[in-house]
């Protein structure tokens, strides 16, 4: 594996979303669109699981940049379960408050997508 953490599980995240996303596209008929939501989210939602597994055997974490940028790339919903199921990350008030600001961000461009047309 590369010797950067974030590098690493970045490549890790895009190649598992590549392979959920082809799966997806050839067992379901749903739109792309949604096969991506449903990978990312997916992919985030067993990062959170991971680093979970790794928090309590004090083993190599994700970085936190990292579980961000999944739910910026469009996995909140996984990474919301995550921290739910798993009761991950959820005490940490600067991990909360960048993921509020980004719920509240893609929040603010489905409001924006919806009433644009």
């Amino acid at each position: 594996m590369i010797s950067n953490p974030y590098k690493s599980f970045v490549l890790v995240a895009v190649i598992l979303l590549a392979i959920f996303c082809i799966v997806l596209w050839r067992l379901t008929s749903l739109h792309p669109a949604w096969i991506y939501l449903i990978a990312v989210s997916a992919i985030a939602f067993l990062f959170y699981g991971y680093d979970k597994v790794q928090a309590r055997r004090n083993g190599g974490r994700i970085p936190e940049v990292v579980l961000h940028l999944l739910a910026l790339a469009g996995g909140t919903i996984g990474a919301f379960l995550g921290q739910f199921l798993f009761r991950h990350k959820t005490k940490k008030w600067e991990f909360r408050l960048v993921f509020i600001l980004i719920v509240i961000v893609q929040l603010g461009l489905i409001v924006w997508w919806t009433m644009k047309g």
